[in-house]
């Protein structure tokens, strides 16, 4: 297989060969942040000191050590050897000590939070190098990455076009091989759309899988952080870092974590997976539906068995989405009222005006929406019509999982209904905008894991990505089977803007 960009497999290998240092590792890094963030507008902050810093200490533990299996222990002592000295990206809703975390918003502008997410505190003790922080979507409400308070990400495919949101940032960084890895955060699909998107690997772990500790909410019961890759082999090695429990997490579950990147390469013959044949008909692109169909015949020819299987609730996932995101956003985002923290209007009349001002010239029109229709749906007199019955629903959605998984692996299904769009194609749609997540949001309803593997390009030239989803707790099975059809059919083509290798 050949993937153009170093990955971390890649960039382990010339480390311990002696071919480079972690110095020269970061520097690279650094400098294509840096070189192309005019062009991508990726990067919200790069930590240019910080990250030589660590990369330095690396070097020097490494030398008097004579080993690098020496920063991290337990659990995560399987995947250190392929993550010290590796540069990492970290969404800029994801705290880091030290670095900015805005959340894409002016009302966070400047804040710097005194602690690190767990994710991070993880990343660290692996020995990874925090590069910087990546552009994003407002608070994470977006498709296309164009709701961020600092402009528009653009897509290394094609820059008059989107990345995906709302983790475009991340998703650029990975595409454009800036990084080998980043972190973003998933509550209806802000990982997996972008990987579809930019080209690359994007996974999202079972709900309870990774710590949130450190992620600023959106909406807590859906929120999730998730990973890119440029392999599916570099999102595992993350994933695996960073997943456990946690005790500053309550919702982290106390399972114990696979080693990923070991059970790649198990075999993959007799895997059943699903394909509910009514979500490859109308409103998904023709482009995208032949990549897709030609993904599931290449699984026929490595041996996997097809099955069809039905997601009878699935049309509501939208609908069902944006009632509960925006109810618990609506609640999250309270907290932002200029008295603690963050953006604060200037001379206001009373506390009154300080609070509506506040908030008004802090938070962007799409923020705003969302924070208009949650408080609606959970307001009296409409919670049991809105709110109450799209939980009911989201039951039945975790249930049609469930049956499906009595006869199948894996569920396959496109990733996005149409390949990236133009910047400005839907900003005046909000409704076209949604529908931009109509494949992703469910597994976050269900709270089961997925992974998007790039399946291809479209004729004018830009990636298609499908999706696995697996059972809970089972991203073993989705990573192996989507790490099997990567070896058999990886994508070698290469974007437009891209680091130099």
């Amino acid at each position: 297989m050949t993937v153009p960009g170093k990955t971390i497999e890649l960039i382990t290998s010339e480390l311990s060969s002696g071919k480079t240092t972690a110095r020269a590792v970061a520097v690279r890094s650094l400098a294509a942040a840096e070189n192309l963030n005019d062009t991508l507008n990726a990067f919200l902050q790069i930590d240019r000191a910080g990250a030589t810093r660590r990369a330095e200490e690396l070097d020097r533990e490494a030398g008097t050590d004579g080993a690098a299996d020496s920063i991290v222990q337990g659990q995560n002592a399987a995947t250190e050897s392929l993550l010290r000295a590796v540069p990492i990206a970290v969404k800029d809703n994801i705290c880091v000590r030290g670095l900015q975390a805005t959340c894409g918003s002016r009302i966070l502008a400047g804040y710097h939070p005194p602690y690190d997410a767990t994710v991070v505190e993880r990343l660290r003790a692996a020995g990874a190098v925090i590069v910087g922080k990546t552009n994003c979507d407002e608070f994470a409400m977006g498709s296309s990455n164009e709701n961020s308070a600092f402009g528009p990400v653009r897509n290394p495919w094609d820059t008059e076009r989107v990345p995906g949101g709302s983790s475009g940032g991340s998703a650029a960084a990975v595409a454009a091989r800036v990084v080998p890895a980043a972190l973003g955060s998933e509550t209806g699909g802000s990982v997996r759309q972008p990987a579809a998107l930019c080209g690359v690997v994007g996974v999202k772990p079972t709900y309870g899988r990774v710590s949130r500790y450190g992620l600023v909410a959106f909406g807590s019961s859906l929120d999730q952080v998730s990973v890119f890759g440029l392999t599916v082999k570099d999102a595992a090695v993350v994933l695996q870092t960073i997943a456990g429990r946690d005790e500053r997490d309550a919702t982290t579950a106390d399972v114990s974590v696979p080693d990923y990147a070991a059970q790649l390469a198990d075999d993959i013959r007799g895997a059943r997976v699903g394909v509910p044949r009514e979500l490859l008909g109308e409103g998904v692109d023709a482009d995208v539906r032949a990549r897709v169909e030609e993904a599931i015949e290449a699984y026929r020819e490595l041996g996997v068995e097809i099955v069809d299987v039905a997601l009878p609730h699935a049309k509501y996932s939208i609908a069902v989405y944006y009632i509960i995101a925006t109810a618990e956003a609506s609640s999250n985002l309270a907290r932002y009222d200029g008295v603690r923290y963050g953006y604060r209007t200037e001379d206001p009349e009373d506390l009154r005006q300080m609070y509506r001002r506040t908030r008004d010239e802090g938070f962007g029109a799409e923020v705003k929406r969302r924070i208009m229709l949650g408080t609606y749906v959970l307001s009296s007199g409409y919670y049991d019509a809105y709110y109450l019955k799209a939980q009911k629903v989201r039951t039945l959605i975790q249930q049609d999982f469930l049956d499906a998984f009595d006869v199948c692996d894996a569920v396959l299904t496109p990733t996005t209904p149409t390949p990236a769009f133009r910047l400005g194609e839907k900003t005046d749609d909000p409704l076209s905008m949604y529908l931009s997540d109509i494949y992703t949001c469910m597994a976050n309803l269900a709270g089961v894991p997925g992974v998007s593997v790039p399946c291809g390009l479209s004729s004018a030239g830009l990636p298609v990505g499908f999706q696995l989803m697996g059972r809970h707790w089972g991203e073993s099975t989705i990573l192996r089977l989507a790490h099997a059809y990567e070896q058999a059919h990886p994508l070698d083509a290469r974007p437009r803007v891209m680091a130099e290798e």
